[in-house]
C-alpha cells in the first residue's frame, strides 16, 4: 500500500497540520488511512505506555488506534541518546521501524508518516534522519516548508537531490499575504524549473497558531488572579508595552486578541489593555495590580497573570510559544482540516501515490 512521508526543512514547519488535514481530507473520501511517526522526541505518558504526544493526538483524530509503540517505534529521550552516544557507529534501527510501518499500513489505502525535526539533519546523529528513513520504508516524499522571512528554497533543492523521483513536491506555509504574489509569480516557476513542484501554499493563520492563556499560564510559571474561567481564551499573537499610551493603542487597534505583556506598575497600559479586551494581561517582575485594575479586569472578564521574569524575558518565551505551539486542541482539528483542503492540491498527490 502507498505511503507518504510529510517531512520538513526545519522543526516546527507545519508537519502535522498538513498530516492532520490531508489524513481527514482523505477520510473523506472514503479511503482508509494509517499514520505513523517513526521518531519520537515529544514524549509522554499515554495510558499505561510510552508515545509521542503528537502522533497520539493526530492518531485520535483520525480515529486510529494503535498501541503508542507501533505507532511510535522510536523514542528520542535522555536515555536513548546516551545509548546512541555511547555505541559510538550508528546500529540499525531501521528493522524496528519497518516492522512497526507494516502493521499500521496493513489494511489501508494510503499510509501517512510523520517527520520529525528538519528532514536533513534531524536524527543524523543516531541514522534517523528523513532521508535515511524514508528510504528504508521506500514511500513518497513531501516536504513543508515554512515562511519565516523567506522561503528555505536552498533546503528544498538539497532534498531534491536526495530523493530523486521520490519527492513528489513541496507545500509552503505559513505564507504571509503580502508573500503570496511573490511566491506564486517568481518562487514557484523557479522550484518547478529545479524539478521540485509546489504542491500547495498555505497562508497564514491565526488560530492555527494561537495558545490558550491557560497553556500560557503553565508554560510561563504565571499565576492567573483575575478571571481564571476565562483560561480557555487563546491568545493569537502578543504586544510588549514598553510605549506611550498613545503609540500603545495604535499597536493594539491591529492587534485585538493578543497578549498584553506589561510591567506591573504600568497601570496606565492596563487599562488601555483590559478595556479593549485583549486575550490576557501579562504582568511581569511578580507585581500584582492594584484594586481597581482588578476590579476592572474582573468585570471585563479579561484574565491577568502575573509572572516572575522580566518584560524581555517572558516576550521571549512568548514568541517561541506561539511558533512552536502544538495542533493537539480539538478546535484546530478542523480548521487544519479546512486549510490544506483549500490551498493544496490533492489531485496532483492522489496521482502521485497512485490512489
Amino acid at each position: 500500500m502507498p505511503g507518504l512521508y510529510i517531512g520538513s526543512t526545519a522543526p516546527f514547519s507545519g508537519k502535522n497540520t498538513l498530516c492532520l488535514g490531508l489524513g481527514m481530507h482523505l477520510r473523506k473520501e472514503g479511503l482508509s488511512v494509517g499514520y505513523f511517526k517513526p521518531v519520537g522526541a515529544q514524549a509522554a505518558r499515554i495510558g499505561n505506555d510510552w508515545g509521542d504526544l503528537d502522533a497520539a493526538a493526530i492518531s485520535q483524530a483520525l480515529g486510529q488506534k494503535l498501541a503508542p509503540n507501533v505507532a511510535t517505534p522510536v523514542l528520542v529521550t535522555q536515555d536513548f541518546m546516551h545509548k546512541v552516544f555511547a555505541q559510538g557507529p550508528c546500529q540499525d534501527r531501521t528493522a524496528d521501524i519497518i516492522s512497526a510501518y507494516k502493521k499500521v499500513s496493513k489494511g489501508k489505502d494510503v499510509t501517512l508518516v510523520g517527520g520529525s525535526g528538519s528532514f536533513l539533519h534531524s536524527g543524523l546523529y543516531a541514522c534517523l534522519d528523513g532521508v535515511t528513513v524514508s528510504k528504508a520504508l521506500d514511500v513518497q516524499v513531501v516536504i513543508v516548508d515554512r515562511c519565516t522571512h523567506e522561503m528555505n528554497y536552498d533546503a528544498l533543492l538539497a532534498i531534491k537531490d536526495q530523493m530523486g523521483e521520490k519527492m513528489l513536491g513541496c507545500v509552503l506555509s505559513d505564507v504571509p499575504g503580502h508573500y503570496q504574489e511573490e511566491v506564486n509569480n517568481v518562487l514557484a516557476p523557479f522550484l518547478a524549473r529545479r524539478g521540485v513542484k509546489v504542491l500547495g501554499v498555505l497562508p497564514h493563520d491565526r488560530l492555527l497558531g494561537s495558545v490558550s492563556v491557560n497553556v500560557l499560564a503553565e508554560r510561563l510559571g504565571g499565576k492567573l488572579i483575575s478571571s481564571a474561567h476565562r483560561g480557555d481564551v487563546v491568545a493569537e499573537s502578543f504586544l510588549i508595552g514598553t510605549m506611550q499610551v498613545e503609540n500603545f493603542l495604535t499597536h493594539f487597534r491591529k492587534y485585538p486578541k493578543a497578549a498584553v505583556i506589561l510591567g506591573g506598575d504600568r497601570s496606565d497600559l492596563q487599562l488601555v489593555a483590559i478595556e479593549g479586551r485583549c486575550a490576557c494581561l501579562i504582568l511581569t517582575g511578580n507585581l500584582y495590580p492594584n484594586d481597581i485594575i482588578l476590579a476592572r479586569a474582573e468585570n471585563a472578564e479579561v484574565p491577568i497573570m502575573v509572572v516572575r521574569e522580566d518584560t524581555y524575558s517572558v516576550a521571549r518565551r512568548m514568541e517561541a510559544l506561539l511558533a512552536r505551539h502544538k495542533l493537539r486542541d480539538q478546535d484546530k482539528f478542523q480548521q487544519a482540516s479546512q486549510l490544506v483542503a483549500a490551498n493544496v492540491d490533492m489531485a496532483a498527490i492522489r496521482q502521485g501515490l497512485g490512489l
